[in-house]
C-alpha cells in the first residue's frame, strides 16, 4: 500500500509522531509499522499483516500480547482501585503484596522494595540511593558510579551517563562521574593466546587499577547487567563476576545487578545474577515484571543495603525522592499475576525446554560466511555479522547491514533488531519449538538474499 496516502496510518504517523532510536532515513523511505493488535508472539498492522515478534516487543511482552489471565487482573484492579501514590506512609494492598512476592523471589533473605515507572528510573533511583547514604555516612565524596563499554542501563540524564555506547555525546554525556570499565566481550577483546578465565582476570586487574587511579574512597558503586543485553546479547566471560566480586567488597563498592532484561527468566533462571554468581547488593528489575502489560520498574534492596538506607533516610526524615505513579495499584495487580503466569503457567520451565532449539538455530546460523559469532543464553541471542571470520574486521557502516536484513526480516513478517552489526532477537517465553523454527527459517532465508543483494 502505498504510504504517502493522504490520511494514511503511516502519514499520520509521520505528520506527528516522533520516533526514538529508530533509523529515520529507513523510516522516511519504508514508512513506520502501525500495529492494531496481538494473539500470541504476533502482531498485526492496521492492514492486517501479520508479524512474529521475536523480541518481545522490547525484551518484555513474554507472556505474549493478549493473556487473558494477566489482562483481566488489570480490569479487574481497575474496577477495584485504578490508582495511588506510595508517597507519605500511604500505599495500595495490592503493592505489599507485590513487594513480600519480590523479595520471596529475590536471592536475598529480606529486604524491602522501592518502585519507579521504568528501568532508566530505577537505575537512577540507585543512584540517589547510594550518593544520600555515603554522604549521611560521613563520605560525601563517594559519587563516581562504574559501568561497563557497551553497558546500557536507562535513558535519562545520569543513566544515559551510565551507558557506555557512543551515541550519548549526542547529548555532551557522559557527565563527570561516570566512569566505563573494559566490556567483558571475550570473542571481541580477548588477547590472542588469552583462555577465556585469563581475559576475565585481566579484566578484574584493570578494575582494581580503575578503582585505585580514581580513589577506592570516591566510589558510590558499581551497576552491571548479568547479561549485556542492548549491548549485543554480550554474556559475561568465564569466572568474570567471581573475579570482580572480592574486588568490590575489597573497597566497600556495592554491586548492583541491572536485571530489567535478565530478570524474571530470560537466561532460564529467574535472576541472570543468580546465574552468573554475581552477589549483588541491590537488583533493579523492570520489563518483564508486568509481561509489558504496565510501565513499571522496581529497586529491590538487600537487607544491609536496606538497613543503611533506612538509617539515612531516619536522620533525613525521609527519603526525598519519589514518582507519582510509582507502586500503582493496577501495575501492582498487574506484576502480581505476570509472575504467577512465568511461575505458574509454565513460562520459565518452557524457556529452559525451548532454548536448546533456539540456540541450536542461533549458532547453525552463526555458521554463515559472514557470521563472526553467535552468542545467547536462555532465550537471547544474537549473531554479529563481520567482513572476515578470522579477523573479525567489521563490514563498512555504510552497507547498514544488520538494518539491511532486519528491513528485509520485516518483509516477511519476521520482528528482529539490528543492533550495531548484530541482528538480535529475544522470543516470548510462551514460543514453540515450530516457532524457532519458523524464526530461523525466514532469518536464513533473509540473509542470504541481503548479501545477494549488496553483492557478497
Amino acid at each position: 500500500m502505498d504510504q504517502t496516502v493522504s490520511n494514511s496510518w503511516e502519514q499520520r504517523d509521520k505528520e506527528t509522531v516522533f520516533h526514538g532510536f529508530t533509523d529515520l532515513g529507513t523510516l522516511n523511505v519504508d514508512g513506520p509499522v502501525v500495529l492494531t493488535h496481538g494473539d500470541g508472539i504476533r502482531v498485526f498492522d492496521v492492514h492486517g499483516k501479520s508479524y512474529i515478534d521475536a523480541n518481545s516487543g522490547l525484551w518484555n511482552n513474554v507472556a505474549g500480547f493478549n493473556h487473558q489471565g494477566i489482562i483481566d487482573a488489570l480490569c479487574d484492579q481497575a474496577r477495584k482501585f485504578p490508582g495511588y501514590h506510595a508517597f507519605f506512609g500511604r500505599v495500595a494492598d495490592t503493592t505489599v503484596e507485590l513487594s513480600e512476592k519480590l523479595v520471596e523471589l529475590s536471592p536475598f533473605a529480606e529486604g524491602k522494595v522501592y518502585y519507579t515507572n521504568s528501568g532508566s528510573e530505577a537505575n537512577d533511583t540507585v543512584i540517589k540511593m547510594l550518593w544520600m547514604m555515603h554522604r549521611r555516612n560521613g563520605q560525601p565524596q563517594r559519587r563516581k558510579i562504574i559501568t561497563r563499554l557497551n553497558a546500557y542501563h536507562g535513558v535519562t540524564v545520569a543513566t544515559a551517563s551510565m551507558t557506555g555506547k557512543a551515541y550519548n555525546a549526542e547529548f555532551g554525556l557522559p557527565l563527570p562521574g561516570f566512569l566505563h570499565a573494559d566490556c567483558p566481550h571475550f570473542w571481541r577483546f580477548g588477547l590472542q593466546g588469552e583462555t577465556e578465565e585469563q581475559f576475565s582476570a585481566r579484566l578484574a586487574r584493570n578494575l582494581e587499577e580503575l578503582i585505585i587511579k580514581e580513589g577506592s574512597d570516591t566510589i558510590a558503586g558499581m551497576f552491571a547487567e548479568p547479561v549485556q543485553g542492548a549491548g549485543g546479547v554480550i554474556p559475561p566471560s568465564k569466572g568474570y563476576f567471581e573475579a570482580i566480586r572480592p574486588i568490590l567488597r575489597k573497597y566497600d563498592i556495592p554491586l548492583i545487578a541491572d536485571e530489567v532484561i535478565c530478570g524474571f527468566g530470560r537466561t532460564g533462571e529467574m535472576w541472570g545474577s543468580v546465574k552468573y554468581n554475581m552477589e549483588p547488593d541491590v537488583i533493579v528489575a523492570s520489563k518483564c515484571i508486568t509481561a509489558g502489560y504496565f510501565p513499571m520498574g522496581a529497586v529491590i534492596l538487600g537487607k544491609d543495603f536496606s538497613d543503611a538506607l533506612t538509617k539515612a533516610s531516619e536522620e533525613a526524615e525521609e527519603f526525598p525522592h519519589g514518582f507519582t505513579a510509582g507502586g500503582n495499584p493496577l501495575g501492582s495487580a498487574v506484576a502480581l499475576k505476570s509472575l504467577q503466569v512465568i511461575e505458574d503457567e509454565g513460562l520459565l520451565e518452557n524457556v529452559n525446554k525451548v532454548s536448546p532449539r533456539f540456540l541450536e538455530r542461533l549458532h547453525k546460523l552463526g555458521e554463515h560466511k559472514y557470521a563472526g559469532e553467535a552468542r545467547g543464553v536462555g532465550l537471547m541471542g544474537a549473531v554479529e555479522i563481520v567482513a572476515d571470520k578470522v579477523t573479525k574486521e567489521p563490514l563498512p557502516g555504510e552497507l547498514q547491514i544488520s538494518e539491511r536484513i532486519a528491513n528485509k526480516a520485516l518483509e516477511k513478517g519476521l520482528i528482529c533488531r539490528p543492533l550495531g552489526q548484530a541482528i538480535v532477537l529475544g522470543p516470548p517465553f510462551i514460543i514453540t519449538e515450530k516457532d524457532v523454527d519458523e524464526i530461523f527459517d525466514i532469518l536464513e532465508e533473509t540473509v542470504s538474499e541481503v548479501f545477494a543483494d549488496v553483492g557478497l
